[in-house]
Formats: structure tokens, C-alpha cells, sequence
């Protein structure tokens, strides 16, 4: 595995790459990697000749500097788990090369980025955007896998790349989880023996209120035992507990088409999201 740091190493590859005829695909991640990270990995290197593995912690996605300092950072155990699995190519970008002195554009995605994790994080989609735009140009990739645990994002980057032409297939992964249910997540790292004790009880819940809801329980009142549940758990709060459609995530009172149970809930210092799928 080669590790570059600069754009003009990247394209320098992946053109030799390209004139070779070989496909190329690009798992982006923030590092601190886990298994949910390396199921990315597996999925994209059973499919690509190339995989490149892009590692960035993108400040404009964050919108408490504080949750930026702490955010965990593993480089070198990192590189050993991608080389370890395969990847031909880790690209882990200098600041100026992706947001170089002067940087003043910003894509944003309506509709979809809207309410949920755009309503608690201002500016979040946005720099979600902006740096998915920046990864796909910089790396030119025929794919990208992302994980459904991040189901509005996923939702964001399909609309980007349809709405900008943007010629790069995405693929989204299922959620990877602990053998007690919780979602795999970098910010698991953040949680105490206690917290992460309790933090299972957020999918529990969800896959209790998607149970009610296909056997025709009422949304708002199935939304509010299980918001009700989690706090009862021990998280502090619920952000959000929504019912979207599948496509486009517009609100549903009824289950009334393939649908997503979507949470963002705060335990201790630490925002736990999830969601479930729900089908009619």
C-alpha cells in the first residue's frame, strides 16, 4: 500500500491506474477506523481493481470546535489495518489540499439535508458536501461506499452526484454493529464502561418502534414510547426520533412506503445516531 499526502501524488497514480484500464474506487472516512470502516473496504476491493482510502478530518462538517479537538485520531493504526486489508492506496490530505489558502466555495444540498442531523448541526451538510465534492474530483473514482449508519448523509451524497453529474456510482453499506446491537462508530471510543453499558438501548428501542409500526401501531404514539425508552435507558436526551421515506427522507405521519426510523440521541458528552429500516 502506498500512503500519499498531496494531490498531485494522487492523480499521478490513479492516471496510470486509468490508462491501464483499471477501476477505482474510494472508501472516504475521517479515520479512527473499525470494522464497520473495513466492511467498506471489503465491499469496494471485491468489486474494484484499485482502492484508495481516503482519511481526512474535515472541520467544516463539525460544528463544535470542541467535538473537532476530540475527535479520535489513529493514523498509524490506521495504515496498518488498510495495508492489512489490501488497500493499494491511502490518500490522507493535508489541510491546504483540500481547502487551500483563500478556499471560498461551498456546495449545498437541500431537501434531503434538511431537519434530522441538519437541524441539530448547522452547516454540517454543507461541509459533508464541500468535502465529497472534493473527494470525488481529487480522486475520480467509478465508485464510493459509504455505510447506512449515516443514512441522511448517504442521502445527501446520492443527490449530490446526481444533481451535479458528478459520473461516480455510490453504493451504501449495512450498518455494521456489536454483537449487542450498537452501531459501530468512532465516538464509541468516547463512551464510559457505563455509558457503553446503556448505549445498545437506542437500537433496541428503534427496533421495538419498527415492529409497532409494521403491525400498524400509530407513528406519533410509537415515536413517543419509544423517545420515552431511551431516555428511561440512561441517555440524557433525544435529539431527534423520526419516521422519513426511504427516498428523499420527506416526514411521514403513516407508514404508508419503505421507510427509515431515524434517531440522534446524547448520552454523557457523546451523540449516538441510528435508524432502522420499516417496510409497509
Amino acid at each position: 500500500m502506498k500512503t500519499v499526502h498531496t494531490l498531485e501524488d494522487v492523480r499521478w497514480i490513479t492516471d496510470d491506474w486509468r490508462r491501464a484500464g483499471e477501476t477505482v474506487a474510494v472508501v472516504p472516512t475521517m479515520g479512527a477506523l473499525h470494522a464497520g470502516h473495513m466492511s467498506l473496504v471489503e465491499a469496494a476491493r471485491s468489486w474494484a481493481d484499485r482502492v484508495i482510502v481516503w482519511i481526512f478530518v474535515n472541520p467544516k462538517q463539525f460544528d463544535n470546535p470542541d467535538d473537532l479537538e476530540k475527535y479520535p485520531r489513529h493514523m498509524d493504526r490506521d495504515a496498518t489495518m488498510l495495508a492489512r486489508a489490501g488497500v493499494d492506496l491511502l490518500y490522507a490530505p493535508r489541510l491546504e489540499e483540500v481547502y487551500p489558502a483563500g478556499f471560498s466555495t461551498r456546495v449545498s444540498v437541500a431537501g434531503v439535508s434538511e431537519g434530522l442531523c441538519g437541524a441539530g448541526r448547522p452547516g454540517h451538510f454543507d461541509g459533508v458536501a464541500t468535502v465529497v465534492t472534493k473527494i470525488f474530483t481529487q480522486t475520480r473514482p467509478d465508485r464510493a461506499y459509504f455505510g447506512q449508519k449515516d443514512f441522511q448523509q448517504l442521502q445527501v451524497v446520492s443527490r449530490l452526484v446526481r444533481d451535479l453529474d458528478l459520473g461516480v456510482e455510490i453504493i451504501g453499506c449495512p450498518t455494521v454493529r456489536e454483537a449487542d446491537g450498537l452501531a459501530l462508530s468512532s465516538r464509541n471510543e468516547r463512551l464510559t464502561e457505563d455509558e457503553r453499558r446503556k448505549a445498545p438501548a437506542l437500537y433496541r428501542a428503534l427496533c421495538r418502534a419498527a415492529e409497532a409500526l409494521r403491525e400498524g401501531a400509530h407513528v406519533a404514539e410509537t415515536l413517543a414510547e419509544a423517545r420515552l425508552e431511551i431516555v428511561s435507558a440512561g441517555f440524557a436526551s433525544v435529539e431527534y426520533l423520526e419516521l422519513r421515506a426511504e427516498n428523499g427522507l420527506a416526514p411521514l405521519d403513516r407508514l404508508s412506503e419503505p421507510a427509515r426510523l431515524l434517531a440522534a440521541a446524547h448520552i454523557g458528552a457523546v451523540r449516538l445516531i441510528d435508524n432502522v429500516p420499516v417496510t409497509p
